[in-house]
């Protein structure tokens, strides 16, 4: 025992002191804890909850409203919001692992030349075009990590071989688990388009092939397995080797996995004040009640048409006072247009 206890001070390798000796063969809910990123907190000053888990009869569905924040002045700060998502490019688009070897290369050298250069990298794998998703897919890390407490073992961006083209394959991947050790992972999916009703049909029709398709080489949800089982990352080394036991299919882990949904829709709205104008918070909060009543019902028919009612989703909804003005706003502050 004392011997053990030296090795945990001087830090060799390959032995690590965790919950009292616990074998890392599989993960738990407080791994998973451990892995989120950035502070709940923060989202708050730019979205407001409006309302969290709306059921829908018959279905395993649970739908979220937020809006954009109200300041002192009565006035909605978009910009502001897209520059908080800017300042999370780089924790959503670089793995954990790579920035960690940054951080502790500045720590080193007193310095914040890596991370710097990290973030650097991050802007530049976004696109430029007009109409990207892009700004979506961020926002949706933003609360699927911050409000839903799920964290990202999978990002697209950082697999892009050409800023300009998006990659194929979900809008990022998410991971909780059951008490008994099962899995949960959430295939991503966003879309922001002026109109709720099309961005909720889209979403789901899109997100409908990562959780129906029955297992086989030439499914949708297929390559991003493969990429999960090499590229599955926790920061912690044996967090991710046990992570990634489940995308292992020569491992009984394989046969752990349950699949889940997490969607995004941003839709523009009419409530919102316009630049010079002032409201209240609770004159916002009541107008979005009022849209979200009307999204819960597309939401519940859409899971209907593509047969997901046994399958348990999150699904986010964000009224915006222009699904474009996000957009343009997003790409601006990225330093993506003039």
């Amino acid at each position: 025992m004392n011997s053990l206890k030296g090795l945990a001070r001087i830090g060799v390798a390959g032995w690590r002191p965790f919950g009292g000796g616990r074998n890392l063969s599989t993960i738990n809910a407080t791994d998973l804890e451990a892995a989120l990123t950035g502070n709940p907190e923060a989202l708050d000053v730019h979205l407001t909850l409006i309302e969290r888990d709306i059921a829908v009869a018959g279905q395993s569905v649970r739908i979220h409203c937020h809006c954009l924040a109200i300041d002192g002045n009565g006035r909605i700060q978009l910009r502001r919001l897209a520059e908080f998502m800017r300042h999370a490019a780089a924790d959503y688009t670089i793995s954990r692992s790579k920035l960690a070897e940054a951080k502790a290369r500045d720590a080193k050298f007193n310095s914040t030349e890596a991370v710097s250069a990290l973030v650097e990298e991050a802007k530049r794998t976004f696109t430029d075009l007009g109409t990207t998703g892009e700004g979506g897919e961020l926002l949706l890390y933003l609360l699927a990590e911050r409000f839903l407490k799920l964290p990202q073992i999978l990002c697209k961006m950082d697999l892009k071989s050409d800023p300009q083209v998006h990659y194929h394959g979900a809008d990022g991947v998410y991971a909780g688990i059951t008490p008994d050790g099962v899995l949960k992972l959430y295939w991503g999916e966003s879309k922001v388009y002026a109109k709720a009703a099309d961005a909720i049909s889209a979403c789901l029709s899109s997100l409908a092939p990562y959780l129906l398709e029955p297992e086989h080489e030439g499914a949708e949800r297929e390559r991003d397995l493969i990429l999960l089982s090499d590229r599955a990352d926790l920061h912690d080394a044996q967090l991710t080797g046990a992570l990634r036991k489940y995308f292992d299919r020569s491992s009984p882990m394989s046969n752990r996995v349950r699949y889940c949904g997490v969607a995004l829709v941003g839709f523009g709205v009419t409530f919102y004040p316009g630049e010079a104008a002032a409201t209240l918070a609770d004159e916002i909060a009541c107008a979005a009640k009022e849209a979200l009543a009307d999204c819960v019902g597309r939401i519940g028919a859409g899971i209907v048409a593509n047969k997901l009612e046994s399958l348990e989703i999150e699904f986010l909804c964000v009224p915006l006072p222009s699904a474009q003005g996000f957009r343009d706003v997003f790409l601006e502050v990225m330093g993506l247009k003039p």
